[in-house]
């Protein structure tokens, strides 16, 4: 029986990745017939040639076919089918004739009511062991985190594949945590969230053939909400309220940002830029994937630290280990960021396509160095190719007797 629940889950997984896989074609093919295509003429977005984006339709399909199949129906259920939904249906509206953003977010609030109203709730939380009601504050914080949600996603959506695999990670992290807690409803939910991303990602990933668009973004993060609470705030944890947050935290925080930034500057919070973490990241000289595995290090590490958080495996130490992980994590984290801003030590970190050739590597060392390695490796370096002697080399086969001899040493006695 024991191996039985660990099994459900992994097929749920798979099925999900499957339908998700094989809906995507269809899907693309659909885009182009409905003209929710991407076309690059502005100078904000990174990519080059139309794209279709409705990409969110194939994750949606995934997902709500798999949960009719393999989960028991539940108000839960109900809300992340009906309220996602609707927010798919939003998306494709938006990608074909691109909505007013303030129409797109009252329907965002309609949809975030009616899961408040369908049971998801954020009535208490746990501090320090003890418990904290909200009293009247319940419906309002509720609705400011499934509408939060529900947008942060959307906000992250700028590079290929970036906010699909944090999707994807997210979900893994949140299914870690509700596993490690035994709630194995909500762990077969995130099980299948996981695979109908990863199903989509091999077409988002860089070069992207199709985006998930609003239909996807918003979906997602609808359906973040719901399963984090559900899933996470309602468990009694000592910090149980941390842990969506943490695992959350890159789409939260570029989102709250962005919102900042541009009321500060005295623009609209829903009006487009440059100024999200994966924008900076470009303008930093990183190129999209290299952009796209730093975002997804930064998510990986902020789920690892929420798994830390949980009192089942980590009970007495687990704020000690927490601490520790997420202080070695972030030393290594700036580590690799130091790493990949110089461009002679990129190359060698292997987080890059390395294109280097024998020339090149022997080009970066001293002519002491380059003496050791060709004895080292018992091999013979062309002289133009070890440095400081490629100048004296020319200039031997420009000297009429340095080339005479070079071509045929034995000279005239031939």
């Amino acid at each position: 029986m024991m191996l039985v629940s660990f099994i459900y889950p992994i097929v749920a997984t798979v099925c999900a990745f499957l339908l998700a896989y094989v809906a995507t074609p269809a899907v693309r093919v659909l885009a182009f017939r409905i003209g929710a295509v991407d076309v690059p003429l502005d100078n904000r977005r990174i990519h080059k040639k139309p794209i279709p984006r409705i990409g969110g339709v194939a994750i949606y399909f995934g997902f709500t076919v798999t949960s009719m199949l393999f989960c028991d129906f539940s108000r839960e259920l109900l809300t992340i089918w009906i309220g996602g939904g609707v927010l798919v249906i939003l998306g494709i509206i938006d990608d074909v004739i691109r909505l007013n953003a303030w129409i797109k977010f009252l329907v965002q609030l309609a949809v975030s009511g009616f899961a408040v109203w369908n049971g998801t709730l954020i009535d208490h939380v746990t501090l320090g062991g003890g418990y904290v009601s909200l009293g009247a504050m319940t419906v309002p914080l509720s609705v400011l985190w499934v509408a939060g949600m529900t947008n942060a996603i959307n906000f992250i959506d700028g590079l290929d594949g970036l906010a699909c695999g944090v999707s994807a990670i997210s979900s893994l992290s949140l299914l870690i945590v509700v596993l490690l807690h035994g709630d194995m409803v909500s762990t077969v939910l995130c099980a299948i969230m996981l695979g109908a991303c990863l199903g989509f990602l091999p077409f988002n990933s860089n070069p992207a053939r199709i985006f998930m668009g609003d239909t996807g973004a918003l979906f997602l993060g609808f359906s973040f909400a719901v399963l984090s609470v559900h899933g996470v705030f309602k468990l009694h944890a000592v910090l149980s309220f941390l842990v969506p947050l943490v695992i959350f935290a890159l789409p939260l925080f570029d989102m709250i940002f962005a919102i900042i930034r541009r009321i500060c500057a005295g623009r609209s919070p829903f009006s487009a830029d440059r100024g999200h973490i994966h924008h900076r990241l470009i303008d930093m000289g990183f190129t999209q994937k290299e952009s796209v595995k730093i975002l997804y290090a930064l998510c990986a590490i902020m789920g690892l630290v929420a798994v830390f958080c949980t009192e089942t495996m980590f009970d007495d130490k687990r704020v000690i280990k927490s601490v520790a992980i997420a202080g070695i994590a972030v030393a290594l984290f700036i580590v690799n960021i130091l790493i990949m801003r110089n461009p002679e030590t990129r190359r060698h970190s292997g987080l890059t396509e390395d294109d280097m050739t024998t020339a090149d590597y022997m080009h970066e060392l001293t002519p002491e160095q380059a003496k050791k390695i060709e004895l080292h490796n018992g091999g013979h370096v062309d002289p133009g190719a070890l440095p400081g002697e490629q100048e004296q080399h020319e200039e031997e086969q420009q000297s009429p007797e340095g080339g005479h001899e070079s071509a045929d040493p034995g000279g005239e006695k031939g």
